[in-house]
C-alpha cells in the first residue's frame, strides 16, 4: 500500500478499513464506505443515487453528488433527489457515503480519473471529518465533503494527522478547485453498526486500496491493497479500550483535582486554549461570519458580563463554522465544545480580575466537567455536545464566583435539566446560537442555586445525586437518541 506510486502512498494516520463485497451485496457494485464523524455531515447537495448499470441503492439515507453535466445520465436517481452540486464534473466518479453526525458513512466509488492528473500529490491523501454545511479550512471558503476530500488529495500532509490541510498554499487552493472540476463526488448513508466508522476505497484500473478508521479519528484498524489485507485490528462496537481510562472521573474527584493540582502541570494545555479560543471569539465579533450570533447578542442585550460570556462563545463558533482559519483548542474532540467550555470562563475571569492561577483552576474544572459529562454520552450522538460544554462552563464560572462543591454540582444538574433536549444536526451556523443557549443555561443553573432554588430528583431526568443525573443524561444521549439520529440523517439528506 505504501510503496505503490499510484495508490494513496502513506495512509493518512487516521485509520484504515475495508467493507467486504459480501456485506455490500444488494447495495451496489464495487462499494467502498467512508464514515464522517457525528460532528460532520454529508457534503454539498445531492442529485443522483447510483450510476447506470448498478443495482438500485435501497437505503433511505443516501446523498449523492453529480455534476449538472451528468444530471440526465441518472434518471432513476433524479426521481429521488433533485438538488444538484454546481461545481463538480468529469468522467470518473467518487462516491462518499455519509451517515451524518455519528453514523456518517461515506460511500466511495472511484474510477481511473482519480489519479489522472499527476500534478497532484497522490501519496498525500488526507481524510477529514467535515460538516455538511461548514466551510473547509484553508480552501478559500470551499464547503462540504467534496472540497474536504479534494483538499486532502491535493494538499494533505498525512503526518500532521488531524491537521492534514493546515498548510495549504494559494497554488494548492487553485489545484483543489481544478481537481473538483474533474471529479464527481457522490455521498450515501449506510448503517455499519459502529457509531464512528470511516472507510475509504479507491480504484485505478484493475487495482484498488481500502482504508478504515473506527471509533475515533486517528484509530487505523484496517488496510487492504488489491484484496490483500495488510492491517486488520478487530473493532468491538464503540469500545474505546485503547484510549484514556475515564472510569475514575466523578465530580467529587474533579473538584478535588482542580483545587489541588499544581497549575504548572496544566499550564501548557490551558494557556493555548486561552490564547486560541479567545482569539477566534474576538475575530468572530470583528468580522461577519454566518448568522453573527455573537454580535446580535451584544446588540440586543448590551455589554453585561453575562451577555459577553454568551456572545464571545457564540462568536467563536460563528467564525469557526463559517470559514475562519484560526486554530481552536478542542474538548471531547470538538472545537465548538472547546470554545464553549473555555471562553465564558475566561470572560468571567477577566471581569472579576482573578489571578492567573485561579483561571487555570477554573478551566481545569470546566474542561474535566465537560469531559465527564460527555463520557457516558459517547464520542458521537444526536445529543448536542455544546449542552455538556455549557454546563461545564457554568461549573467553572461558579468556581470563579466563589462557589463551593455543592454550588458547582447543582449548577451542572440545573443546566442539564433545562437544555438536554437540544439535538445535534450537523456543524453549521446555528451551532453558535445553541452555544449561547447552553451558556445561558449554565449561568441560570448557578444563579438558581445561589438564590436557593434547584431542580430535584424526579423532575424529569434529574435523579438524586449528580452522578446519577449525569448517568441519565448519558443514557439519553447514547441510547435514547439513536433513532433521533437516524431521523436527522434522513431529513438532512432528503429521505
Amino acid at each position: 500500500f505504501r510503496s505503490h506510486p499510484h495508490f494513496c502512498g502513506h495512509a493518512p494516520y487516521l485509520g484504515y478499513g475495508a467493507f467486504s463485497a459480501e456485506r455490500a451485496a444488494g447495495e451496489a457494485v464495487q462499494l467502498g464506505y467512508l464514515l464522517i464523524s457525528r460532528e460532520s455531515g454529508a457534503g454539498g447537495h445531492h442529485h443522483g443515487l447510483h450510476a447506470q448499470g448498478e443495482p438500485p441503492l435501497h437505503h433511505a439515507g443516501i446523498l449523492s453528488v453529480f455534476s449538472p453535466k451528468k444530471q440526465n445520465m441518472y434518471p432513476e436517481a433524479a426521481a429521488q433527489c433533485a438538488v444538484r452540486q454546481p461545481f463538480l464534473r468529469g468522467d470518473g466518479s467518487i462516491r462518499f457515503g455519509t451517515e451524518l453526525r455519528g453514523r456518517s458513512v461515506l460511500f466511495l466509488q472511484k474510477r481511473d480519473c482519480f489519479w489522472q492528473n499527476r500534478e497532484f500529490s497522490m501519496n498525500k491523501l488526507g481524510l477529514l471529518t467535515i460538516y455538511k454545511s461548514v466551510i473547509v479550512p484553508n480552501t478559500d471558503n470551499m464547503k462540504g465533503l467534496e472540497a474536504a476530500a479534494a483538499a486532502g488529495i491535493v494538499a494533505g500532509k498525512q503526518e500532521k494527522k488531524l491537521e492534514v490541510i493546515a498548510d495549504v498554499t494559494p497554488e494548492q487552493t487553485k489545484a483543489i478547485r481544478a481537481y473538483l472540476d474533474q471529479t464527481d463526488i457522490k455521498v450515501r448513508h449506510v448503517e455499519n453498526g459502529v457509531t464512528f466508522d470511516i472507510i475509504l476505497t479507491v480504484w485505478k484500473g484493475e487495482h484498488s486500496a481500502q482504508v478504515r478508521i473506527a471509533v475515533f479519528h486517528t484509530n487505523i484498524v484496517h488496510v487492504e491493497k488489491d484484496g490483500e489485507v495488510l492491517v486488520d485490528i478487530p473493532v468491538h462496537g464503540d469500545s474505546e479500550e485503547t484510549l484514556t481510562d475515564r472510569s475514575l472521573l466523578d465530580m467529587e474527584h474533579i473538584w478535588d483535582f482542580a483545587n489541588t493540582v499544581d497549575v504548572e502541570d496544566v499550564r501548557s494545555i490551558l494557556e493555548p486554549q486561552i490564547r486560541c479560543n479567545m482569539a477566534i471569539a474576538e475575530e468572530g465579533l470583528r468580522g461577519s461570519y454566518g448568522a453573527n450570533i455573537g454580535s446580535v447578542l451584544l446588540d440586543m442585550e448590551g455589554n453585561d458580563v453575562r451577555v459577553r460570556a454568551k456572545a464571545y462563545a457564540a462568536a467563536g463558533s460563528d467564525a469557526r463554522m463559517n470559514g475562519c482559519e484560526q486554530p481552536v483548542v478542542i474538548n471531547s474532540g470538538s472545537g465548538n465544545q472547546g470554545i464553549t467550555t473555555s471562553v465564558p470562563v475566561i470572560v468571567y475571569a477577566r471581569e472579576l480580575g482573578v489571578s492567573d492561577g485561579k483561571l487555570l483552576r477554573a478551566l481545569t474544572l470546566s474542561n474535566l466537567t465537560t469531559i465527564h459529562e460527555k463520557t457516558p454520552i459517547g464520542r458521537l450522538s444526536a445529543y448536542c455536545g455544546a449542552i455538556s460544554a455549557g454546563a461545564g462552563a457554568g461549573a467553572g464560572i461558579a468556581y470563579l464566583c466563589g462557589g463551593d462543591y455543592d454550588a458547582v454540582i447543582h449548577t451542572v444538574v440545573n443546566a442539564l435539566a433545562v437544555v438536554s433536549g437540544v439535538i445535534c444536526d450537523g456543524a453549521k451556523a446555528s451551532c453558535a446560537a445553541k452555544i449561547a443557549t447552553a451558556v445561558e443555561a449554565g449561568l441560570l443553573g448557578y444563579n438558581m442555586y445561589i438564590r436557593g432554588n434547584q431542580f430535584r430528583a424526579g423532575d424529569g431526568i434529574v435523579a438524586k445525586g449528580v452522578e446519577n443525573s449525569l448517568k441519565n443524561v448519558g443514557r439519553l444521549g447514547r441510547q435514547g437518541m439513536k433513532e433521533t439520529n437516524n431521523e436527522i440523517i434522513d431529513i438532512m439528506v432528503g429521505g
